[in-house]
């Protein structure tokens, strides 16, 4: 026991202090915690773990008295390629100034008595990064190498009760946290481009925070059929001052509203099928979702140029075996709605998470000591997004691509 309380100090400061880049539905990650990785993220309506609140609260209370605790190892693949460009940007370039993050999670609840449970669940809620060695805007300005590195933390304290033997409610409380920084960026640093120049670029890490809430509702209807539905509403954050000339609204960086509701069908004695459709409202978000136009209105500015992002619908896909009483087995796919158009291929450089098809693969393996070992795979397909680079920075065509790997591991007790 004295181990294990060791090891889950040891993530909690990890993850507090790493860079939780982990990017796959936009810059959300297809799921929380390695079951719910292994079946492309479907949770809604099947709990698995204590990360279950990460997903749908409601289903904390389904899970019991159980701890869990994982590190996966997540591997992006980023590039631009321009051509036709009258600036001098034209070439390829990667954004794989760092290839490799490691994203820890952790959960942990306690029934307090048949019908009611008190958890928490800790976990990177998304992030992005980007970093061109090759500074595609050295050309127009730009100095030393070039892109963004943002990250979230959640920690979520839940509370969860049956309402009787076939439904249950369930509330997180998501104190959010999010480190944000740039670099390269000059040729947008001046009163031309920005409202606030000086707070641009390379000014180092700055962080924000927030309160937000996320509820949830779990119901069997049949003895194979349980459904289940989740609401997050926007999270406001503090401001990124340190970027207040970058961000739309100085320096504003909110967390979108998410939504969603789920199926889980046992088909036989060994075998579980779930289906999820959720709702991401990037657009909600100014800096996200504003026009990448450029100025006016200047960057940072109140109703500033933003990513152009579009809200986003998530098709989620997932099968569970039972192999024997010791192994399960998982399958799932996942497919989301393209959020960035072609007209803001080339501002999204910087955070092209482009990719839309997601296959996952994983198993749970059951110890003597009933405790277990589960693994996950997930690889996201490489996707290109293409649009014309706008007029004042010379013209021609950007192109964006991304492809992804992760493997993660979690031990549960």
């Amino acid at each position: 026991m004295k181990k294990r309380k060791i090891a889950v100090s040891l993530l909690i400061a990890g993850g507090l202090a790493s860079p939780l880049a982990q990017a796959t539905n936009g810059y959300l990650p297809i799921g929380y915690g390695v079951k719910n990785e292994g079946m492309g993220g479907v949770g809604i309506a099947l709990p698995q773990d204590s990360l279950a609140a990460a997903v749908n609260p409601a289903g904390m209370v389904m899970v019991g008295d159980r701890a869990d605790v994982g590190l996966t190892l997540f591997r992006p693949n980023r590039d631009l390629t321009i051509s036709g460009n009258g600036a001098g940007m034209n070439g390829s370039y990667s954004g794989n100034g760092r290839t490799n993050f490691l994203v820890p999670n952790l959960g942990y609840n306690k029934m307090i008595n048949p019908d009611m449970s008190l958890g928490v669940s800790i976990y990177g809620n998304g992030g992005m990064n980007t970093q061109y060695n090759n500074n595609p805007l050295t050309p127009i300005g730009g100095q030393g190498a070039a892109g963004v590195n943002l990250a979230q933390l959640f920690i979520s304290p839940t509370w969860s009760m049956k309402l009787n033997d076939k439904h249950s409610i369930g509330v997180a409380i998501n104190f959010a946290y999010q480190t944000f920084s740039a670099q390269g960026l000059q040729p947008f640093d001046n009163a031309g481009f920005s409202a606030h120049p000086g707070s641009v670029t390379n000014n180092g890490t700055d962080s924000s925070t927030g309160i937000g809430i996320r509820l949830g509702w779990t119901g069997q209807v049949t003895d194979m059929v349980t459904l289940g539905a989740t609401f997050q509403p926007k999270t406001k954050m503090s401001k990124f001052s340190k970027y207040s000339g970058l961000f739309a609204d100085g320096g504003s960086f909110d967390i979108p509203a998410t939504y969603g509701a789920g199926v889980a069908v046992k088909a036989n004695q060994q075998t579980t099928i779930g289906f999820d459709v959720v709702k991401i409202q990037y657009s909600g978000v100014s800096s996200v979702g504003n026009s990448a136009g450029l100025p006016p209105p200047q960057f940072g500015a109140a109703g500033g140029p933003g990513f152009a992002w579009q809200d986003m619908t998530v098709y989620k896909l997932g099968f569970a075996y039972a192999y024997d009483s010791n192994l399960t087995l998982r399958a799932g796919f996942n497919h989301n709605s393209q959020q960035i158009g072609s007209n803001a291929a080339f501002i999204n450089f910087l955070a092209p998470g482009v990719v839309q098809n997601h296959l996952t693969l994983g198993s749970t393996w059951k110890m003597a000591d009933k405790s277990e070992l589960s693994v996950a795979y997930i690889h996201a397909f490489s996707q290109t997004v293409t649009g014309p680079i706008p007029g004042p920075l010379g013209a021609g065509n950007a192109s964006i691509r991304m492809h992804e790997d992760s493997i993660g591991v979690m031990y549960g007790w």
